[in-house]
Formats: C-alpha cells, sequence, structure tokens
C-alpha cells in the first residue's frame, strides 16, 4: 500500500514529507555534477550530493546559501532550498559568481502543482517555481545548455544549466 498525504481532497506520497528529496536527481546530477562543488542546503551532511562539500545553516559553520567559501568551484547543486530564500535571484546571482567558467548550476525544485507546498499553506517556503521561470532566469543571466525537466513522481523538478 502506498501511503499518502492527504491535502485539499488530493492524493500525494507521503515520502515527500520525509525530506532529502535530491536522492531522487541524484542520478541526473552525477552526469553534469563533477569536480569540486557544494551542496547548498542539504539539510544533513549525510544528505549531501556525494563528493560535495554540503553546505547549510544547521552545520554552524559560518557558511550558508550567501556566505559561501572563498574562491570559485566547479558545481552548485541545490535541491528543495531556493523556495526557502527571501532573496532567491539574489542567491542566484550570488552562486553564480562563485562558478567557474563553464561550472554547472543544478537546481532540484518543488513544482507548483504540488499545493502542500505553496508559500501559503506551507509558511515555510517562501516562493513556489515552475521550471520556466527558473529556465528564464539562467538564460537571461546568459547560462547555456539550459536543460530542465517536468514534474516528476516526488512534484519536483530539475534545471541545469553551464556558465558561460
Amino acid at each position: 500500500m502506498i501511503e499518502v498525504l492527504k491535502f485539499k481532497n488530493k492524493n500525494y506520497p507521503l515520502f515527500q514529507t520525509k525530506g532529502f528529496a535530491s536522492k531522487y536527481c541524484f542520478p541526473f546530477a552525477n552526469e553534469v555534477c563533477v569536480g569540486i562543488g557544494y551542496d547548498i542546503g542539504c539539510m544533513k551532511k549525510e544528505w549531501a550530493f556525494p563528493g560535495a562539500i554540503p553546505i547549510d545553516l544547521t552545520f554552524y559553520n559560518g557558511y550558508h546559501a550567501t556566505n559561501l567559501p572563498d574562491g570559485e568551484v566547479d558545481y552548485i547543486f541545490s535541491s528543495h532550498c531556493l523556495e526557502h530564500l527571501f532573496d532567491w535571484v539574489g542567491a542566484l546571482d550570488y552562486w553564480t559568481s562563485k562558478l567557474k567558467r563553464g561550472g554547472i548550476l543544478f537546481l532540484y525544485l518543488p513544482h507548483y502543482s504540488q499545493e502542500y507546498w505553496r508559500p501559503w499553506n506551507n509558511r515555510k517556503h517562501i516562493h513556489a517555481f515552475v521550471p520556466e521561470t527558473i529556465v528564464d532566469y539562467m538564460t537571461d543571466q546568459g547560462y547555456i545548455n539550459v536543460f530542465h525537466s517536468q514534474r516528476d513522481l516526488l512534484n519536483s523538478f530539475m534545471v541545469v544549466g553551464e556558465k558561460i
């Protein structure tokens, strides 16, 4: 039996509420996130993208989404973090500045279709996204090879792009 979360007369898989959403996109990220990089907002070190330097407020090491270590990296991976940040555009601008030329920005985000995750239903979320919004941002910022998925069974989507 599939356990479900009932919200507004709709069923969603209960496992969506348990965290570690990133594990569902790791196979795709493994193809493009190589070298030295960060997993921003992983919440637990053991949930970080394999090989990435974990960055999260919960580690109390001074680093977080808008205060990263000095230098540039090959990739930035982030799963279910951007919707919690007050200034998501400012955060993405900052992350872009921390990527090397040819660096990869890989985002896995909750999709607007999941009503429970909308900011007026889940106050931990400040923003609600659809793939086109992130693609537009990345394209306008000069990223190339921008690819995205649509809503998956976790009611989430991926967007990846290469910094020029």
